[in-house]
């Protein structure tokens, strides 16, 4: 075969999106050409998520969706974290596969790919969990990268007893902060306005490689990035929040006064269960301490429901924490019992359905919260960063608060043309429940 044309589908989390890149960059500078199209398609890599039980089938729907859509003489790739985690169970039970290719090997994936066309062969390829340093990548990104993850780090020393990440990923490994400001220079002059900071747990950036918390000093740094205008962090556990941390995002211009913080709950009995460093109380002073510091800072939570034992007592205290707190943007998961976890062991089992029945609690209370809070937005004037254009022609865009693909839009008209990146001023003239609808505000001497 003599055509190197590759699509990549992704699925799950911004990590993996940052893999894709990755691998994109590899693949191009190997010789391949990665393209949009896979009917057309000499090798199509499915970047699966395995994360919970959803993700997993989704995953599986989608590598036979790829199948049925390649052309004949096509290879099909399985990528990804549920590649790592089921490599050979995967081999085994899709022969439609041509290779598994695990997390920690899309340095060599232009190799991957070459071996299996030469020697015609179906390989696994999905090692250890990942002891190698991070090092500088080199990503494809989008013609016009206007916003853009950078991956601090990988894997995660953390042992929550429902989470298969560290088995999947490894121990935490920082990348050096060298390497991470270069990235973001290249981000830069490739035209990105807006960073997004990922691992899996991103304030414990640095204890690996600097023996102390480095996360204030990267982000002191990457602000002196020329071009960069938002800096954004995810993934930030509560108990590595510290007061220098707080000081540098309340101080500088370009860190959006923006945090996801996933707390996945509020009783001290269930946290103890899930194996988490925090308790109501700390979680209640670090949330408290953000707030005076940055009045304006807007929360972002994840929360787990339906954990083994979790009592109507439990649940309660999580609404009441939901409420107590008004979480700018939140998320709500029902637990995935996952084997290989120690929660998955634990007696009382929560049945699937009780489990829907306390997640539609929480999102039914917290549409109220999002609803109240974006209806106090109208009549103000925001700052907002152009994603596009919705189906009628109206801009889509957000504010500093929200960030790609899984917060709150604003939906604005302008008599000016704008592009992706472009950064407005919006007045904001009416709400919903997770949308703001507004109009530019024109500077003066273009009314």
């Amino acid at each position: 075969m003599n055509s190197k044309r590759v699509y990549i589908d992704t699925l799950g989390c911004p990590k993996n999106i940052n893999d894709s890149e990755y691998a994109a960059g590899v693949l191009e500078d190997g010789g391949f050409v990665i393209i949009d199209d896979p009917e057309e398609a000499d090798y199509i890599i499915v970047n699966t998520c395995g994360f919970i039980e959803d993700a997993k089938k989704e995953s599986i729907d989608h590598i036979f969706s790829m199948h049925e859509a390649r052309k004949e003489g096509a290879k099909l790739i399985i990528s990804g974290c549920l590649a790592q985690r089921y490599a050979e169970d995967l081999f085994r039970e899709i022969p439609e596969a041509d290779a598994i290719v695990g997390v920690n090997e899309y340095g060599r994936i232009d190799e991957i790919l070459t071996g299996i066309t030469e020697r015609e062969s179906r390989e696994i390829f999905a090692g250890g969990c990942g002891a190698e340093q991070l090092e500088r990548t080199v990503r494809r990104f989008a013609e016009d990268p206007y916003t853009a993850t950078i991956k601090i780090a990988e894997g995660c020393n953390n042992r929550c007893s429902y989470c298969v990440i560290p088995q999947i990923r490894g121990n935490y490994r920082s990348k050096a902060m060298e390497d991470v400001l270069a990235e973001a220079e290249d981000l830069a002059a490739a035209g990105c306005k807006e960073l997004i900071l990922i691992a899996q747990d991103t304030a414990y950036y640095g204890m690996d490689l600097y023996h102390k918390a480095m996360l204030p000093e990267l982000l002191t740094k990457l602000c002196r990035v020329e071009g960069i205008r938002w800096i954004r962090l995810m993934y930030c556990y509560d108990d590595r929040i510290t007061d220098e941390l707080i000081r540098v995002m309340a101080t500088e211009e370009k860190i959006c006064h923006y945090i996801d913080i996933p707390l996945q709950h509020a009783s001290d009995r269930v946290l103890k269960a899930m194996r988490r460093a925090s308790d109501r109380a700390s979680i209640r002073e670090v949330l408290a301490t953000l707030r005076t510091a940055m009045p304006d800072i807007h929360i972002r939570t994840t929360l787990i429901v339906g954990f083994p034992g979790e009592t109507e007592e439990d649940y309660e205290e999580l609404v009441d924490m939901v409420e107590e707190e008004k979480f700018a943007r939140l998320g709500v998961f029902t637990y995935s019992r996952e084997e290989g976890t120690a929660a998955a062991e634990m007696p009382d089992q929560i049945d699937e359905e009780e489990k829907e029945i306390r997640l539609d609690g929480i999102m039914r209370r917290q549409m109220e919260i999002s609803r109240e809070a974006n209806l106090a937005m109208i009549g103000g004037c925001y700052e907002v960063m152009v994603d596009g254009l919705d189906e009628d022609g109206a801009y889509l865009g957000r504010t500093r608060y929200d960030a790609p693909d899984i917060d709150n839009a604003v939906i604005f008209t302008s008599p000016l043309a704008h592009s992706a990146g472009d950064i407005v001023t919006v007045k904001v003239t009416d709400a919903f429940d997770y949308d703001i609808v507004g109009e530019e505000v024109l500077p003066e001497g273009e009314a």
